[in-house]
């Protein structure tokens, strides 16, 4: 298993990277529009060099500031759009003292606890390392899972703590956010713009192009890179449960239970769905919403868990 978390992190080194590369290929792209479309009639760009270069900084500080915001900011926001709360250590203290358990056997400082008021059983971990970590359950995940299910569902969470998947998905996710931001704000400045003489008419040309690209990295890359980092890390972190937890049946238990929910799950966003224990955006027939699920099928992950409770490596 450690070969694998290894090899996991390896390639979300790359992913990452990869998604770095393209972000600031789009700003090196735009520049080279700007230098061609803004340039005299029949005539070459004279100075796309620099254009080009002024486009490709201009996108490495634009992501390295959003990095900096999703390490800064990012869990509080993540738990203030969720309408997450602190849970109350003496309402909750069968939660609190799970979660603090779990936190001994990772070796790990316990994370803050959240509750969110919703009948859909579920659960999602975020925060930026170890030290500023937060766990979040759903009020119908503590109502349908009795002790050993919830453990298993908190040993998953804990896994995604010590993994550092919790870190990873939030800088990811905050990238295709404001990829998304961007491509409306560039989209509505084209469509107020007033089109006239030719100049004006090559910066709207420029204006459209740069909101298809970015587009194209928020709603079709982005979240094509998230789900890839999300569905290798949802499966190690079911396996990292039970090393944690010793007890396979108790995740199985509740990942069956996830599968026959019926229950919409209201408070998510498209930022903590690759976070939550069950994708909120899984539940489709059609494959078109199944290429950008970020979870494995339940059926998948009982399997392997079940192979595990049966002695049989992977």
């Amino acid at each position: 298993m450690y070969e694998q978390i290894a090899r996991n992190k390896r390639r979300s080194v790359a992913y990452v990277v990869l998604f770095l590369v393209l972000w600031t290929g789009i700003g090196a792209l735009i520049g080279w529009l700007v230098a061609a479309l803004l340039a005299p009639s029949g005539q070459a760009p004279v100075d796309w060099v620099g254009d080009v270069i002024a486009g490709t900084v201009i996108a490495a500080a634009l992501a390295l500031g959003f990095v900096v915001l999703a390490l800064t900011s990012g869990a509080r926001l993540v738990l203030a759009v969720s309408g997450a709360r602190p849970a109350d250590p003496v309402g909750y203290l069968q939660l609190h003292n799970i979660v603090e358990a779990l936190a001994i056997g990772e070796g790990l400082p316990k994370p803050q606890v959240y509750v969110i008021n919703d009948p859909s059983p579920n659960a999602f971990a975020t925060g930026t390392s170890p030290k500023r970590a937060a766990v979040t359950v759903t009020t119908g995940l503590l109502q349908t899972m009795n002790r050993e299910e919830l453990e298993g569902v908190l040993g998953h969470e804990m896994s995604h703590i010590r993994n550092l998947d919790v870190r990873l998905l939030l800088v990811v996710s905050t990238l295709i956010g404001m990829a998304g931001l961007l491509a409306g704000l560039v989209w509505r400045s084209a469509f107020y713009a007033r089109s006239g003489s030719r100049d004006s008419q090559q910066v709207m040309a420029v204006v459209f192009l740069a909101g298809m690209l970015l587009a194209v990295v928020a709603f079709v890359v982005g979240p094509l890179i998230r789900l890839a980092l999300s569905r290798s890390r949802e499966s190690l972190a079911d396996v990292s449960a039970v090393e944690l937890t010793r007890n396979p049946a108790g995740l199985i238990s509740a990942l069956r239970k996830l599968e026959q929910n019926d229950k919409p799950f209201a408070k998510f966003n498209h930022a903590t769905a690759a976070m939550c224990i069950d994708d909120p955006l899984q539940h489709h027939e059609s494959w078109v919403h199944r290429m950008f699920d970020t979870h494995p099928p339940i059926a998948a992950r009982i399997a392997t868990l079940e192979q595990i409770a049966q002695g049989r490596s992977l």
